[in-house]
């Protein structure tokens, strides 16, 4: 689990200035907006605008920001016109990248992505070129201040699949689908803190390579995580 991008991603993202949280609650807004925007402005009704926002609450993104984001789209405001957009291809040593991105401009976002690709050792490629080596996945991270074996029963009954505990916190992975029954049965023994609930994509095999060639990689996934567009960078490049 610790190879997968999304943990050192968050990590990344926690540990960030005060403008670097608001780039993120920027991004979630825009996630709200086009799930909202997609179906209906119910979480309760609408299964993919419920995970944005177990995602944005899990980031510590204000209520009235999540509600703004979602009112925005129930408003139906003009000119804009988000589409999810995802983009494939391969960093140095073949390390495999899937980019995630809403955008309102295919073009200017399919430039950015290319040049944060190109500039650091890496091309994009056709769609379906590596999706394949990723497989969709609910995660859960709450702190280890819960009781081990009420954690360990609550979450499998509700139907995790794998629960692994780390010095600080659990790692809790289920089928996408499931995410929402593990979170709510972890919230019925008494977890109050969710560091990470959210759908994400895990690599089926990791990539192992040089320090030297971790550094460029490392410098591309920070590049596309820059980019406004983007909101995922997943690899399974081994850290």
């Amino acid at each position: 689990m610790s190879g997968h991008s999304k943990w050192a991603t968050i990590h990344r993202k926690k540990g960030a200035l005060d403008q670097a949280r608001g780039k993120v609650f920027q991004k979630l807004a825009k996630e709200l907006y086009v799930a909202a925007k997609q179906g209906t402005p119910d979480p309760d009704s609408n299964a993919a605008l419920r995970l944005v926002v177990e995602k944005a609450k899990a980031a510590n993104m204000p209520k009235d920001n999540i509600q703004k984001a979602i009112d925005k789209a129930k408003g139906g405001t003009e000119g804009e016109n988000f589409e999810a957009v995802r983009y494939e291809g391969y960093g140095p040593q073949g390390v495999a990248f899937m980019v995630d991105c809403l955008t309102d401009n295919r073009n200017r976002t399919a430039s950015q992505v290319r040049s944060a690709f190109t500039k650091h050792g890496g091309n994009l490629g056709t769609d379906g070129s590596v999706s394949y080596l990723f497989k969709r996945t609910g995660m859960i991270e709450i702190p280890v201040a819960y009781h081990e074996d009420e954690v360990l029963l609550a979450s499998l009954d509700a139907g995790a699949e794998d629960v692994t505990k780390g010095e600080e916190t659990y790692e809790i992975t289920m089928k996408g689908e499931d995410l929402i029954k593990v979170k709510e049965a972890l919230e019925q023994i008494g977890v109050q803190e969710f560091l990470t609930a959210e759908v994400t994509y895990m690599p089926t095999n990791q990539v192992e390579v040089q320090e030297d060639a971790k550094e460029k990689i490392e410098g591309l996934i920070d590049a596309l995580d820059e980019l406004d567009d983007v909101s995922e960078v997943y690899h399974n490049l081994k850290l």
